[in-house]
């Protein structure tokens, strides 16, 4: 049945080439395919918006956070970065009706109206990137939840020459002056940023904060697909920074193209990988800047993602680096500002995958989502969880080293060519 004086809607057409455009739409009642299945309709190209909210629905802990109520008491109503909790609210609201059970579709427009007078770049009907929206409505909610209520300056602390053990630790330190919230808990992990002047030499190491890692793409001729370990791989190689992102060199006493390499300190409990399918290209003939888009497929794993080897910090038996995915925002179209985004999940409640294309919902598999549209990959730790990434037990450990004896094993595990595994057992010397 449907609710009172609210009229069934057509979805799928679009008006003047904008999708969802030129219909009341307006939230449906029925009982969506499984608890938090729920379509959402498009009001005027909001599928980017769409796209992104269908994969958060199911970050199970922030879920629960804001259908618990115990996000009330956190809103910060004076963090000038903030909304004074509009954005919060507003998420909150939308949560409880996707998981009341009541709705089959949803009109998510008091989301997209609030972030639209936050965020003026959001207020209208056109096309926008998923990967951008989703980084701004994380860091939205996230200083909505800030538990700091007044922020001090905090000066970047060059690492160089220091231990790296004690320059994430000093560097986490001064992020959680300014930055605490249940988003810092879950979703934000620190790398390890190494520059080198190609002129002189001068090194330079900094611990900086993450919510997100961006991805490049390899592709091969040789090849179907690009597996996500080439990514990964090329992403911890490095790279030699261009003329628009150079950096000051102070002993040059100039802006330098600097070798950069970015190591993965550690990994939060919820990850979220970006690849980088749309780039810029200079013209040959004309020198002017090209847009490009990628769509090779993107061979990425389902239910075991191993980052191990790319962690430089601490690792806990008790929550590896090891991963499940549960979330994809897809696009297909040419550019990042056109085209159309849709979403494969895997619900948090029954495990099982649904692919989402606005209003409409379907039963699906992850495999499924390995397609050349793939464009954000959302993964959660398979076991255990650790606060701040693991830099809550690194800090422990350094206070009470005594409790943690045991975590300074790492076990190195090797094959031979006939998959056979040797383990190893390296632990801390000790002194005499």
């Amino acid at each position: 049945a449907l609710e009172s004086e609210r009229q069934p809607v057509e979805v799928m057409k679009s008006f003047n080439n904008i999708h969802g455009a030129g219909f009341v739409r307006e939230s449906l009642r029925g009982v969506p395919p499984a608890p938090g299945a729920v379509g959402l309709h498009n009001l005027g190209n909001s599928c980017y918006l769409n796209s992104i909210l269908q994969c958060i629905n199911h970050i199970e802990p922030i879920t629960q956070y804001f259908l618990k109520g115990n996000y009330i008491k956190e809103i910060n109503k004076t963090n000038p970065l903030g909304s004074g909790g509009r954005v919060a609210t507003a998420y909150a609201s939308f949560l409880n009706d996707v998981w009341a059970g009541e709705y089959s579709i949803i009109a998510p427009r008091l989301m997209k109206q609030v972030i639209g007078s936050f965020a003026p770049q959001f207020n209208n009907n056109f096309q926008h990137d998923s990967q951008e929206f989703c980084q701004f409505l994380m860091d939205g909610l996230h200083e909505d939840l800030n538990r700091v209520k007044s922020k001090p300056y905090v000066e970047h602390m060059e690492a160089f020459g220091m231990e790296d053990s004690k320059a994430s630790i000093e560097s986490w330190k001064k992020h959680l002056l300014r930055h605490d919230s249940i988003f810092v808990d879950h979703t934000q992990g620190m790398h390890r940023s190494h520059l080198t002047c190609p002129k002189c030499g001068k090194e330079s190491i900094k611990f900086d904060v993450y919510s997100s890692i961006s991805l490049p793409l390899v592709p091969s001729k040789d090849r179907p697909s690009i597996p996500l370990q080439d990514c990964l791989d090329q992403f911890a190689a490095g790279e030699q920074l261009d003329d628009h992102n150079a950096w000051y060199c102070s002993r040059c006493k100039k802006h330098v193209c600097a070798l950069k390499l970015i190591t993965l300190w550690n990994t939060p409990d919820v990850l979220v990988l970006h690849l980088k399918r749309f780039t810029f290209e200079k013209c040959p003939v004309t020198g002017k800047l090209l847009r490009r888009k990628i769509v090779d497929t993107v061979d990425f794993p389902i239910d075991r993602l191993d980052l191990s080897s790319y962690v430089l910090g601490p690792k806990f038996k008790e929550a590896p680096p090891i991963y499940k995915l549960f979330g994809v925002s897809e696009h297909t179209g040419s550019t990042a500002n056109s085209g159309h985004y849709t979403a494969t999940v895997r619900n948090s409640r029954d495990g099982k995958w649904y692919r989402y294309n606005d209003s409409h919902v379907g039963s699906t598999s992850g495999e499924a989502a390995v397609t050349g549209g793939a464009y954000l990959l959302f993964y959660q730790r398979v076991k255990g969880s650790l606060r701040w990434a693991g830099m809550e037990k690194q800090l422990t450990m350094v206070q009470q080293p005594q409790l943690y004896r045991q975590e300074t094993y790492k076990i190195s595990v090797e094959e031979d060519a006939d998959g056979f595994r040797e383990v190893r057992k390296k632990g801390r010397k000790k002194k005499y």
